[in-house]
């Protein structure tokens, strides 16, 4: 079959690995795979890059985490071929590994889903707005095509009701990490195709994030707890960076605001922390108190 002339198994118990990886989220898995003592000759990652208007370049955590543990870091993703390891583990590069690098040396996923499920740039992401009461980490081998590899274990992981996206991504990562050095000491076994339907997790863009406060509050509590969900105030851009749900009920149209909440399609949504145009996130009590908003104002 083709897919097989695209990858390579990696030996059961690996002890060569090269490393890719570029955000927070691949951090633990590097730090792990230090810790437990694999050898790590190359670590790629994403280039120093500007991460506020007036800062200079600085590297991606997983470059300045591989300095700190005194590693080789590159960004060129060929030297994870060219350093005679006997795989490479990938975590959230961020970028595609072409065909013949994956012919070339074998490559391990960690993906924060239970694939099928969620394949693609934003799976706890979707998994939360979806309203999923589980997500997980897959261990796959890596293939050209979008996280299709047959996958070596999944880990499963409940979503509770206050959960944001940070937090899960944070338990994701450290779990996938556990489970990834286990398996290596253990021995990988053999990889099981895929099986059932899968489903994507593009991308979020600005208007996934854009509240519609018609929408039930128990989905507008899911936006919020993806992270930056945003709607305008005097025709500005205003984000709630957290919120608690509520059922009380009211009689204000959607988007009115009523005492320290908003109403929404079939209950509430209580302020706790909000960001107004130009400013820094605050308590919501403080801007209350310091808005002097009219009676009756409504956000969206």
């Amino acid at each position: 079959m083709p897919r097989e002339t695209e990858r390579s198994l990696p030996p059961a118990r690996p002890r060569r690995i090269a490393f890719a990886g570029t955000p927070d989220d691949a951090v633990p898995t590097l730090q792990a795979l230090a810790e437990a003592g694999f050898d790590i000759p190359v670590v790629v990652t994403g280039a120093p890059r500007r991460r506020s208007r007036r800062g200079s370049n600085t590297p991606s955590p997983v470059g300045a985490a591989a300095h700190a543990l005194g590693l080789l870091v590159s960004h060129d993703p060929a030297d994870l071929a060219d350093c005679n390891a006997d795989c490479a583990v990938v975590v959230a590069y961020g970028r595609l590994i072409g065909r013949d690098l994956l012919a070339a040396t074998p490559m391990l996923n960690l993906h924060f889903s239970l694939l099928p499920c969620w394949r693609g740039a934003a799976p706890v992401e979707r998994a939360l707005l979806a309203g999923d009461d589980r997500t997980g980490v897959s261990l796959m081998a890596l293939e050209p095509t979008l996280d299709t590899g047959p996958v070596y274990w999944r880990h499963e992981v409940p979503i509770g009701s206050v959960d944001t996206a940070a937090e899960l991504r944070d338990r994701l990562a450290r779990d996938g990490a556990q489970h990834l050095t286990e398996s290596l000491a253990r021995g990988l076994g053999a990889p099981q195709p895929q099986s059932g339907e899968p489903t994507y997790a593009r991308k979020l863009t600005p208007a996934d994030r854009q509240i519609d406060w018609s929408q039930p509050a128990a989905f507008i509590d899911r936006q919020i707890r993806v992270g930056g969900a945003w709607t305008t105030l005097d025709g500005e851009r205003f984000i709630i960076r957290a919120a608690t749900p509520s059922q009380d009920p009211h009689a204000a149209a959607p988007g009115t605001l009523v005492g320290d909440a908003v109403a929404t399609g079939d209950g509430l949504i209580l302020l706790r922390n909000v960001q107004p145009a130009g400013r820094p996130a605050l308590d919501a009590q403080d801007w209350l108190r310091g808005a002097r908003l009219r009676a009756g104002i409504s956000f969206g």
